[in-house]
């Protein structure tokens, strides 16, 4: 039976957001996150949208980003797991680079993480730097190593011994010993085949610690929603079948961002503005990134304490988000988050019980969130409980309850600010060659003042901005990122050779999701550095050697302002096998002048305020700022001094306004 409804769903702190194509105009829908047990909350969306026959009949597509995986590497949450890697060096998870957060500490204080207690176990077994054994494994050592392993009551395994990712033999011998004792296995040359032994092992080990916490999660979501296809949202913006993504934990750390990400630079090639800096901005936390024509994936990305080497978007996060609490400390100083009030109870204005001011409650204060504006199309505001609470917090700084919220917000937009500069300046970018795209439920009640803090003149509030993050998994393409160390001196004909290997690897697992070949468009690239350097720069693929080598120069310069006269090494070859998804077209914006709802004053605002709802706005209308446009999953805070207009698809285009 073909497809009728396409559903995205991404699960955040506090809201879980669902868009859903094929019913002619889209249908966006929020319900509280259920933490605890998250399919609760997808499985009360989908029924309050409707759609539990469609979901029966399988004539629902549903894309999810999770963040099952993030919830349980931050919280210390994973499976019992026992590090297996060469005798003699059972200890390199817990060294380590070596890298002290406190330089200049001579006596820190320790930090107890996952790794404090992990059970290592060493095989007495070894490769060379070309991947040749030098030792090998006996069956009577193999068979001791799997009774040590057993001794530990491990419900998972990670395996990494050096130089797997030329030559994965030894490893394959362990997993399969392992894996006749009924233990789950996760092994380096799968995971992750590049060079790094520190960070090669620590995301197999992540693989292995969250596996067993992801795929139980995910098989409770596949058994509730069959017969539906289910697709997961990976961290470097492409799907991947729920059966599949359960034993790829690692790959689905920044699952729900990456949705984000992938929408906005759908938008981006649509508007004709391709370089982009990110802002979403939700309950928790806010994430920022930069797109220059394509989105940027790292291998030095962070989860909490745990470097991750797996490819993942480029991007930066910090706990500043609607919800972030706001307190003042033992010295009288103000600060903003990262603590946030979460879903339950969620910030005062939620009439849910909280006590505590949070950068919400500031926006109700100051009037930029009105009464009637009901979060999320259900969730009315408590304007009276968010007044209470900021004006105890206005107590504890000698203020009144509007110069607190005022400063709530000051303080709040100075913290995204700074991770901006982050993403841009600190990279080599200036902030003005790009528009800032603003989402998240909380984004558009920033995106000025961020803008004019970093001195951008453009910026862009897309339609369903509140819930892009789930709309976007909709489009993201059916992906996967394969990568292959490339050893010294290898040629021409060799790089060609590996490239065709891993293409015809990606097909074969898209194949297993019911993609057809001819669907498949192949990216490549190359990862490279001087020589003796640890960190990469990727490059496209390009057949001359020398092409590809000036482009690194060009890039490294772009990059960290100069270039060496050092020899280029190519390190690794990436090869991207992507299926572009095809959901139905949104209807076009009519062409309508909406009026506004009324005109307010608003604290700390000179001017008379106009508020217009989003969705009677046409197609080329222009508003001026001070002005407030809402709808169901969020608002816009068009400050004094910027212009909106409207675009064909509902986008609003911001600009400021150098003659108002």
């Amino acid at each position: 039976m073909p497809l009728t409804y396409w559903l995205g769903v991404d699960t955040g702190g506090t809201f879980t957001d669902f868009v859903l194509l094929g019913d002619g105009e889209p249908r966006i829908h929020k319900v509280l996150s259920t933490p605890a047990a998250p399919e609760q909350a997808i499985l009360q969306g989908i029924r309050e949208l409707g759609l539990a026959a469609a979901m029966s009949a399988g004539q629902l597509s549903i894309v999810h980003g999770t963040t099952v995986a993030t919830n349980a590497a931050l919280e210390n949450k994973g499976a019992r797991t026992v590090f297996v890697t060469n005798s003699g060096i059972e200890d390199i998870l817990r060294i380590g680079r070596q890298n002290r957060p406190e330089l200049y500490n001579l006596t820190p204080a320790p930090h107890k993480s996952a790794l404090t207690d992990l059970p290592c176990e060493g095989a007495p077994c070894r490769l060379d730097a070309a991947g040749d054994e030098i030792q090998s494994l006996s069956d009577e050592a193999l068979a001791e190593l799997v009774l040590r392993v057993k001794a530990h009551g491990a419900e998972s395994v990670a395996v990494c011994l050096l130089f797997a990712y030329l030559n994965g033999h030894q490893e394959r011998r362990i997993a399969d010993a392992l894996t006749r004792e009924g233990l789950e296995v996760s092994t380096s040359h799968n995971i992750i085949p590049t060079r790094g032994e520190y960070e090669r092992g620590m995301a197999t080990w992540l693989n292995a610690w969250l596996s067993p916490r992801v795929a139980a999660y995910l098989q409770r979501l596949e058994q509730a929603t069959d017969p539906a296809p289910l697709a997961i949202m990976q961290s470097h913006g492409g799907t991947i079948a729920a059966q599949q993504a359960r034993q790829l934990a690692v790959n689905l750390l920044l699952s729900g961002p990456a949705g984000g990400l992938a929408a906005a630079q759908r938008l981006g090639e649509q508007l004709d503005q391709r370089q982009l800096m990110t802002f979403d901005m939700g309950g928790t936390s806010t994430d920022v990134a930069l797109l220059d024509g394509e989105i940027r994936l790292t291998q030095q990305g962070r989860i909490g304490p745990y470097p991750v080497a797996v490819p993942m978007v480029d991007m930066h996060t910090i706990g500043a988000g609607g919800g972030s609490l706001a307190y003042v400390d033992e010295a009288g100083l103000l600060h903003v988050g990262p603590q946030s009030a979460g879903a339950d109870p969620g910030p005062a204005c939620y009439g849910r019980g909280g006590q505590q001011v949070t950068v919400t409650d500031a926006n109700v204060v100051l009037g930029r969130l009105q009464p009637d504006f009901a979060l999320g199309g259900s969730l009315e505001l408590d304007v009276h409980a968010a007044e209470q609470a900021m004006g105890i917090l206005g107590q504890q700084l000698g203020m009144d309850a509007q110069a607190a919220a005022e400063g709530v917000l000051a303080l709040a937009n100075e913290h995204m600010t700074q991770a901006l500069r982050v993403i841009s300046i600190q990279k080599g970018h200036d902030p003005q060659d790009f528009a800032l795209m603003s989402f998240g439920g909380a984004g558009g009640l920033h995106v000025c003042a961020l803008a004019d803090n970093l001195g951008m003149h453009r910026a862009i509030v897309p339609q369903r901005a509140g819930v892009l993050s789930a709309e976007g998994l909709v489009y993201a393409p059916r992906k996967r990122e394969l990568l292959k160390a490339l050893p010294d001196g290898l040629d021409g004909d060799a790089c060609r050779n590996e490239i065709q290997a891993l293409q015809q690897q990606g097909q074969r697992e898209l194949a297993a999701e019911g993609v057809a070949s001819d669907q498949i468009r192949y990216q490549v690239y190359l990862d490279m550095c001087y020589r003796g350097q640890s960190s990469v720069l990727q490059i496209p693929w390009q057949d001359n050697p020398g092409e590809r080598e000036q482009a690194f120069h060009r890039a490294h310069e772009q990059r960290f302002g100069h270039r060496l006269g050092l020899p280029v090494q190519q390190v690794n070859l990436r090869v991207q096998c992507l299926a572009e998804q095809h959901p139905p077209a949104t209807p076009a914006q009519p062409l309508t002048q909406g009026q506004a709802l009324r005109s307010t004053r608003l604290p700390g605002v000179d001017e008379d305020v106009s508020i217009y709802q989003r969705e009677d706005l046409g197609n080329g209308q222009c508003l001026w700022g001070p002005a407030l446009i809402a709808e169901a999953v969020g608002t816009t805070w068009l400050a004094p001094g910027w212009k909106a207009q409207v675009d064909s698809r509902g986008h609003l285009l911001l600009e400021k306004d150098k003659h108002r």
